[in-house]
């Protein structure tokens, strides 16, 4: 399982419309080929920073399907007018966990 973390820094005052857009795409994220979720985090020292974290079966189910899809293109027409700055994006594998 990889984990695609985006931080994103919207523009001041468009926080409640981006969340609203992420919440709209959120059926893009599901249909895609290995597309396991995501949660939206909101920073609370820097109330513009979010990280949306992303759950991929493989890397190459985000970077290549679904950054090469349509959905891709409608998930930043959805969100990328609140943008601030492009988005910086790492992929983590976990390594070690608390639960069972």
């Amino acid at each position: 399982m990889i984990t695609e973390i985006a931080q994103i820094d919207v523009k001041p005052g468009t926080e409640k419309d981006f969340e609203a857009a992420v919440a709209k795409a959120r059926p893009l994220f599901l249909r895609a080929k290995g597309g396991k979720g995501f949660e939206l985090h909101k920073s609370i020292e820097k109330p513009q920073r979010y990280r949306l974290m992303a759950q991929w079966e493989t890397l190459e189910n985000h970077t290549v399907d679904f950054r090469g899809s349509e959905d891709f293109t409608a998930w930043r027409a959805l969100v990328g007018p609140y943008f601030a700055s492009p988005p910086e994006v790492e992929h983590t594998e976990t390594v070690l966990t608390t639960a069972d």
